[in-house]
Order: structure tokens, then sequence, then C-alpha cells
């Protein structure tokens, strides 16, 4: 089963901070867009080549983050609020397309309507 949330650490306060890491799969005709550089590679230092390919070809996108909990917030709670947090950020990837005009040009005569579904 392919990571979805990955913790990274956490700083105590009067508002516990705990910073992740999130991937969700892109709908495929918009990888190229998504595609990081090689170099880039992921902010979970221990991402596996399989992981790694996926993000750098843009199959997955990652999105790194922190979240500022209350004291006494369980990690249940937590971990519940991350879940909700992935399930928004998939719907985000799914939903936004920046990119439905891209490459449409104009000949000198006529539009021709290209994009990405």
């Amino acid at each position: 089963m392919a990571k979805r949330i990955i913790l990274l650490d956490r700083q105590p306060g009067p508002r516990l901070m705990v910073k992740f890491v999130m991937w969700v799969d892109v709908p495929a005709a918009r990888q190229s867009f998504y595609a990081m550089r090689q170099a880039d590679g992921s902010a979970y230092k221990e991402a596996t080549a399989a992981e790694t390919v996926a993000l750098t070809t843009g199959q997955m996108a990652e999105l790194v983050d922190e979240i500022s909990v209350e004291p006494g917030t369980t990690i249940a709670q937590v971990k519940s609020q991350l879940e909700a947090r992935w399930a928004a950020f998939q719907a985000e990837v799914n939903a936004a397309n920046p990119w439905q005009n891209y490459g449409t040009f104009w000949d000198g005569t006529a539009w021709t309507n290209v994009g990405v579904a």
C-alpha cells in the first residue's frame, strides 16, 4: 500500500505544530505539469526509488505543510485531521485544471482549441 501522509516532525509549544508530507495521485493528462525535477526529490528523505520516480514524473503530487493543534489533542484526532486534509488535497488536484486551454492557438484565421483534460 502506498504512503499518503507522512509525519515529519512536531514542535512543542503552546500549540503543538505537526509537519507532514502528503502524496496524492495526479490525473494522467496533467502529470507532465506536476513533474518535479529529479534533483528536487521529496521532503521525505526516506522516499523509495519508486516513490521518487512517481513524484519526478508527476504521477504523484507532494504537499508539505504543518498543522497547529490544541494542547491535549490526541494523536487519533491529529490523524483524523490529516486524513481530512489529504482528501481535500486529492479533490483539489483532481478538480483544478489551470491547463484546460494549454496549447490553444490562433493560426491567423481561426482558433484551435487544444487544452489538457
